[in-house]
């Protein structure tokens, strides 16, 4: 039987409270009756023999790419780059998809007689890994083969004996690489792409980048002319992307490029009612939910987010695919349609949202202010394309606890921005142009970098950006249930509740709008007509 697509539900009164994520914990929402849900596709069947799929797609590479097993030979230097703990998204159970993608490429490796060969986390500005994170993404065999003899290693953006300038784009883009990538026969990149952003050039032209080159797209301008960061045709974060990969390629950088898609299989069974339509709950998922909440309203928040950030994923390979960047990515971008594209008609006033406790820059640590606002207006506003669901001067409304914390060890400029420059201003050019470079080249946010765990000190900045598109685009943000200075802080407005939320909104708008959930998990991308 053919998994369900996604479609948009319009409540009346029999319809049942709507689930709505509230970072560690879920509540059930009552909407108005005309509102509508937008709930995502059924999660695909994954592939039979993920195995024999990986395999067969290093042997027929799509584009101009010869098979992997031809462009190995004895005596190249082979780097293989990799994606690093951001995804997915939550972290998959063992084998993770690139432990069996590395694996393959090792094998032909071997067989081609490949002895030199370095393993990269592509970092690009985030944390280093650390050896656990690293063992879970590349399984034992791999890290114990690599990692006691130097041979893995974790980009350093910051390091200027480890990058190479390969020049500048046609519109002065500077282009700073991993030097051992750059230098490389061969560059494998291995990429898991869970949502329609991920891969293609971005993959190397970030990931593998320092700030240098970074900054040229990461900012305040392409983050306002991105409509929206999942249409790669009218983003410009993915147009600078682009034009730093053609200089790469003419650069004599040669990239085979390998992609693989996710079923939306999220969460393990006891968690299946966040993936079931309410309507459709059956005892075991009712039983599941009030269980689950009750527990959770006895849980200290630190606990429950410890036991939040256990959950391993039980999401499978749904695609994968190799070979030239581009075909790949045209490819991967087609099957991420597959599974995540539903079809919504017509642009809202009011869109909602509940936001989980998971993003991809608190893996294994919290979720602070500045990562809530960026995953409800960089991420989930943004998973649109054509037009976003919300019209212009619109309002957004997110649910989640925003608490005042921080993971001093993870996230430290976070809390001198957080404290210090949006204690200031909350404008984002003013931020650009007053503070980034003073927190971009801060010795000891360098320092915490290169050699702890700590997010590069620019990273707080960059999330902030994230929000530019909405934040031009909406009349106002509601956050319910928040931290109210914390949510205040930020310029947002605080509701105890979502009526008073709904109520806030209206003096946006006006009366009797129109009011969308948009219902995750799993993820969907909304095509808005």
């Amino acid at each position: 039987m053919s998994p369900r697509p996604g479609f948009v539900l319009e409540v009346d009164r029999s319809t049942p409270p709507t689930l709505f994520w509230h970072g560690e914990g879920f509540r059930l929402e009552r909407l108005p009756a005309g509102s509508r849900v937008v709930y995502p596709p059924e999660p695909l069947a994954p592939l039979k023999d993920p195995d024999a799929a990986i395999r067969a797609a290093l042997d027929n590479p799509l584009g101009d790419s010869a098979p992997l097993r031809s462009l190995l030979r004895p005596g190249m230097k082979l780097t293989i780059a990799f994606d690093d703990i951001s995804l997915p998204l939550p972290p998959m159970r063992s084998p993770d998809i690139r432990q069996r993608v590395i694996e393959a490429v090792l094998d032909l490796a071997a067989e081609a007689g490949v002895d030199d060969v370095v393993l990269i986390a592509a970092l690009a500005l985030h944390r280093r890994m650390t050896d656990d994170e690293l063992r879970h993404a590349l399984g034992e065999r791999i890290f114990n083969a690599f990692a006691p003899h130097g041979l893995l290693t974790q980009h350093d953006a910051e390091d200027p004996d480890a990058l190479v300038h390969l020049g500048q784009t046609e519109q002065g883009e500077d282009v700073e690489l991993n030097k051992r990538a750059v230098e490389s026969d061969l560059l494998v990149y291995v990429n898991i792409n869970l949502v329609a952003m991920d891969g293609g050039h971005k993959s190397v032209a970030t990931g593998l980048a320092s700030y240098k080159s970074l900054k040229h797209h990461h900012n305040v301008r392409t983050m306002q002319q991105s409509r929206s960061f999942m249409d790669m045709h009218r983003s410009e974060l993915h147009s600078s992307n682009w034009r730093m990969g053609r200089l790469i390629a003419e650069s004599g950088v040669k990239v085979f490029q390998i992609e693989s898609t996710l079923n939306t299989d999220t969460f393990p069974e006891q968690f299946g009612f966040l993936q079931r339509r309410e309507w459709e709950w059956g005892l075991g998922d009712r039983a599941g939910f009030y269980a689950t909440s009750k527990a959770l309203e006895r849980t200290p928040p630190e606990l429950a987010r410890r036991i939040f950030q256990s959950i391993r994923s039980p999401h499978q390979m749904a695609s994968v695919q190799a070979g030239e960047v581009g075909a790949v990515h045209e490819r991967t971008l087609a099957n991420i349609h597959r599974q995540q594209l539903v079809q919504v008609e017509g642009q809202t006033d009011v869109l909602t949202m509940g936001l989980p406790y998971i993003c991809p820059y608190n893996v294994n640590s919290t979720m602070n202010p500045i990562l809530v606002a960026c995953l409800g207006l960089g991420y989930f506003f943004n998973l649109y394309q054509g037009r976003p669901l919300v019209r212009e001067g619109g309002v957004v409304i997110m649910s989640h606890p925003t608490p005042w914390a921080f993971n001093p060890v993870h996230h430290p400029s976070y809390i001198d921005f957080f404290e210090q420059v949006l204690s200031e201003t909350t404008d984002m050019l003013e931020i650009e142009s007053k503070y980034e470079t003073a927190f971009a080249t801060d010795p000891w946010y360098v320092h915490l970098y290169r050699t702890s765990y700590a997010y590069h000190g620019v990273h707080p900045f960059y999330m902030w950006y994230w929000c530019a598109h909405a934040f031009d685009h909406l009349g106002k943000v509601i956050v319910v249930g928040g931290e109210r200075a914390a949510v205040r802080r930020m310029g947002l407005s605080p509701a105890s509740t979502l009526a008073d939320a709904l109520e806030m909104a209206e003096d946006v708008v006006g009366r009797d709008p129109t009011i969308t959930h948009l219902h995750t998990p799993p993820l969907l991308l909304a095509e808005v007509t």
